[in-house]
């Protein structure tokens, strides 16, 4: 610890303890128990040192009653006992909703004497140094945690109690600016998803092209490009069907295009603008939908790339040098094998995630894709493979892929025919390329603003641990030569503590003294 005024100085945790507790919860568990008394988990401490309160759990009155220990009281100090949020501390403020709570087995009560600001001790486990000391005693995979003789490897940089006050009102003034900042700038991303989503919805009912529209009104409607797509598409099938009958081969698959689709319009697709067709998604698909390749844990490691669900970030795979590998045959390969411009849709997975599409650019390896998603490829004469992904990102393009949803007890799903019959409204094929080029622009700006928002989080954070560094180095508030020394204040509670601890030893020895007339009774009976 870097060295502090002369009117301070440093001591345990444990010296300044006078109660060090933890909870427990029934028998069987508390899932079920609908009321009685809050009982508090490391899931409703926050990391910004308060509480949340949802999903709060409860234990029976008569249960609570029955504790000895974990009775939360005004200023008592949680610590998280074990698991990945080891070491997240709350303080119980006058703002605590409940008059009477408990804390399970997870949770340690940190108790401080009076003598002693405990806000001025929360702060400092607060502190970046407070929490590294604190995570000293930590035993354990991800899951391990820290025991009770945590409390002497936290060192205190203790200052005068007056002095302690003048630090804790200059922190809390402080603090209260940092998190209106916080609270302002937690805002943007929320905004930041409303514009993406108004850009998309924009995009695929005309909106964001109406001037365009108006500077080209000449341009090929969508459903002339779709038929003559057809035509052509038809001819070379007969073709193809009609060599396959002279040479006795097996007569080729019919192109997804030409199967029957029936089109069940939305009511939005009726303001759409005259240039562009409804269509059921089925008519623009060239090949597919194909669902992709299963294999056991066992076979991943190396090989050939494959694409998982993960791998899916607004539209596109995130980094191909994360993706993980699988041996699979060559076989396998020609039949999953993606390329470029290929979309991938989330076939099974929550309703949250189900619909998640991807576009396939940039790829220069094999690669392949997981059974849990399908793979499509649409005509490039009249569907952009870009202004699909963008259709199927926004609001109304998840909403025609999920119309048919299966839903199971932990999963929904869609399949082939769910995709091929979803609704999809098609521009001229110059107006697609001009709205993917004005959605790539404005979504460029939303990516800028994003970066900005990760650095100026960043910097509250930064500022946070920053001036917790500058307080507990006794340069946030001056020092008064007035004040009492902390080295008397910390003699005064070890005085305290060691009285505490002999009454406590008088207390016990006398309960084991053996009353006259018991020591009579014994003495019969031998």
């Amino acid at each position: 610890m870097k060295s502090l005024p002369e009117s301070w100085t440093t001591c345990t945790l444990k010296e300044l303890l006078i109660a060090l507790e933890s909870g427990s919860r029934p028998k069987g568990g508390v899932q079920g128990v609908k009321e009685g008394i809050p009982s508090l988990g490391g899931e409703h401490l926050t990391f910004e040192g308060g509480f949340t309160f949802h999903s709060i759990k409860f234990v029976p009155e008569e249960f609570a009653n029955r504790m000895s220990k974990g009775h939360i009281q005004k200023n008592d100090i949680l610590i998280v006992k074990d698991g990945a949020t080891t070491g997240k501390t709350a303080f119980v403020d006058d703002d605590f909703p409940y008059e009477k709570a408990v804390v399970n087995e997870h949770i340690f009560i940190c108790r401080i004497t009076k003598h002693i600001s405990p806000k001025f001790i929360f702060r400092y486990l607060m502190s970046k140094e407070g929490r590294k000391s604190i995570l000293v005693n930590f035993q354990g995979s991800a899951q391990g945690g820290i025991n009770s003789s945590f409390v002497s490897n936290v060192n205190i940089p203790l200052a005068p109690i007056n002095e302690q006050q003048r630090i804790i009102a200059k922190l809390e003034k402080l603090l209260a600016r940092i998190n209106n900042c916080k609270q302002r700038l937690d805002k943007i991303p929320g905004l930041i998803k409303r514009f993406r989503q108004s850009v998309l919805a924009a995009a695929c009912t005309g909106r964001l092209t109406a001037d365009w529209r108006e500077n080209n009104p000449d341009v090929e409607p969508a459903d002339v490009l779709v038929k003559r797509a057809h035509n052509e598409i038809r001819k070379q099938y007969e073709a193809d069907s009609k060599k396959a009958g002279t040479e006795s081969k097996k007569l080729s698959i019919m192109p997804t295009c030409l199967e029957r689709h029936v089109v069940l319009e939305p009511e939005w697709v009726k303001d759409l603008p005259n240039t562009w067709a409804v269509v059921a998604f089925g008519q623009v698909i060239d090949k597919g939908p194909q669902n992709g390749i299963y294999k056991p844990q066992s076979d991943y490691g190396e090989g050939t790339m494959i694409v998982r669900i993960d791998n899916f970030y607004n539209g596109a795979i995130v980094s191909w040098e994360e993706l993980k590998k699988l041996r699979i045959s060559r076989n396998e390969m020609e039949r999953y094998c993606l390329h470029n411009q290929d979309i991938l849709i989330n076939r099974v997975n929550s309703m949250k995630y189900l619909g998640k599409s991807a576009l396939i650019q940039g790829l220069n390896v094999p690669c392949v894709f997981e059974s849990n998603m399908m793979r499509l490829r649409v005509l490039p004469q009249c569907a952009h493979p870009k202004y699909v992904v963008t259709y199927l990102q926004s609001f109304y393009g998840l909403r025609e892929l999920r119309k048919n949803a299966k839903h199971a007890v932990n999963q929904s799903s869609i399949n082939q025919e769910d995709v091929k019959s979803s609704v999809l409204p098609l521009p001229p094929l110059l107006e697609q390329q001009e709205i993917v080029r004005r959605v790539d622009a404005l979504f460029k700006i939303a990516d800028q603003i994003e970066a900005r928002y990760q650095r100026a989080r960043a910097y509250v954070d930064k500022l946070t641990q920053s001036i917790l560094a500058k307080a507990f180095r006794g340069e946030l508030v001056p020092q008064d030569p007035a004040d009492e020394p902390a080295s008397i204040l910390l003699e005064r509670i070890r005085e305290e503590r060691a009285r505490r601890e002999l009454e406590s030893l008088q207390k016990r020895n006398s309960s084991r003294r053996i009353s006259p007339a018991r020591r009579r009774k014994k003495a019969n009976k031998v």
